[in-house]
């Protein structure tokens, strides 16, 4: 299907969770969640997809080392196209400026961009909701950058509700330390309870009326675990933010202060 198409270049942008709530552990071995989702371009990954002389190709640029190009997501996104369309092969060249282990959604968001890319190259008749599904079949996280606007999600970060918060008033900074935290090894430490804090109504509030209630279950055990991740949040503060936390399940924190 349509072999010839001029090359198709985006910036993909990563998120941030505001609040980040372990609610149960689920049957199917997922968690219950709620966190707020809120797009930000603070980094950026750069993903261009062009035509292909033969076999599909995968080129990756990155100052980490993120292991075999085979397990790269926006690969498996192509090759479930691939499978139920007969799409033809492509070259997909990624540049990444979004850091991995950072709960910032990179590989997530490369994914999603990646399904988009190629429906609207390959005009695939796919709904809304079997955009969805694809994208639950890539992560957890992956839907939200279907629509990359800021949303309360739940479930396991599938269900997700629109919601009216504009952070555009405050200079947002994101400090990404050396340090790499898997997501088995951030739900290790987490023990989920229920939560009486509604997020999208105490977002309503301005940030620095925030703390102590909107707040990620991750970071507890990952502080006592990892000292430095306590120092960074500290000198978010000292440093004048309204409100920091960790972002996702990932090592990255982010400051929210005065513009």
């Amino acid at each position: 299907m349509r072999r010839d198409f001029e090359p198709v270049e985006a910036k993909v942008n990563a998120k941030i969770n505001i609040g980040l709530q372990i609610i149960r552990k689920r049957e199917d071995g997922f968690h219950d969640l709620q966190t707020v989702f809120y797009p930000t371009d603070f980094f950026t990954d750069t993903l261009r997809i062009s035509p292909a002389n033969a076999e599909i190709l995968f080129k990756m640029e990155s100052k980490e080392d993120l292991g075999s190009p085979d397990n790269n997501l926006c690969i498996k996104a192509f090759k479930m196209l691939q499978n139920d369309f007969g799409i033809s092969n492509v070259e997909i060249f990624l540049t990444k400026g979004i850091p991995s282990g950072a709960g910032l959604g990179g590989g997530s968001a490369d994914a999603a961009f990646t399904l988009k890319m190629l429906r609207d190259i390959f005009q695939l008749p796919i709904s809304e909701e079997k955009m969805v599904e694809y994208a639950l079949q890539l992560g957890s996280d992956v839907p939200f950058f279907l629509y990359n606007t800021p949303v309360y999600a739940t479930g396991r970060g599938e269900v997700m509700t629109p919601i009216d918060l504009d952070l555009s008033a405050y200079r947002l900074k994101i400090v990404k330390p050396d340090i790499h935290i898997s997501t088995k090894e951030a739900y290790a430490g987490v023990t989920p309870h229920e939560s009486d804090v509604f997020l999208p109504e105490v977002l309503k509030s301005t940030p620095e009326k925030w703390n102590n209630l909107v707040v990620n279950d991750f970071e507890e055990s990952l502080f006592v675990k990892i000292p430095e991740l306590q120092q960074i949040k500290d000198e978010l503060y000292q440093e004048g933010a309204l409100y920091a936390s960790m972002s996702g399940s990932g090592s990255a924190f982010f400051g929210l202060f005065p513009a």
